[in-house]
């Protein structure tokens, strides 16, 4: 059976999807966006957009009651190849110290509202 993860302290879906899925022992939290979650504003840079996409994977691990130490698995899109070093900055802090999990680098064309970088991650109990 599947559980619905839901929290206002990471930005609402944008779509036809939830902010994240449990199954079984893994969570699976949709690509989070730099938006901030009470404005739904993008804020301007890579630099910022990066750390507030990390701090909403953090607010839905917390909702779930995980943090970053139980994360097997990161996905990150941006739209350019120079932010790289710029998103890897911002992964270091939010893993801060911990174990870093296995991880995928895609650039695209293009994100939803124009974003420059979003972040997905699977979590395990």
């Amino acid at each position: 059976m599947n559980e619905i993860l839901s929290t206002d302290r990471a930005p609402a879906a944008i779509g036809p999807y939830s902010q994240g899925v449990r199954t079984g022992n893994l969570l699976f939290l949709s690509g989070q966006l730099g938006l901030d979650p009470a404005s739904g504003t993008l804020p301007e840079g890579v630099k910022a957009q990066s750390e507030q996409a990390f701090r909403n994977v953090a607010a839905l691990l917390e909702a779930a009651g995980m943090s970053f130490a139980n994360v097997v698995k990161v996905t990150i899109f941006i739209t350019d190849l120079d932010f790289f070093p710029t998103v890897n900055e911002a992964m270091i802090a939010a893993f801060d110290g911990l174990p870093y999990p296995a991880r995928s680098c895609v650039v695209v064309a293009d994100l939803p509202k124009h974003g420059l970088v979003e972040v997905e991650a699977v979590a395990a109990l």
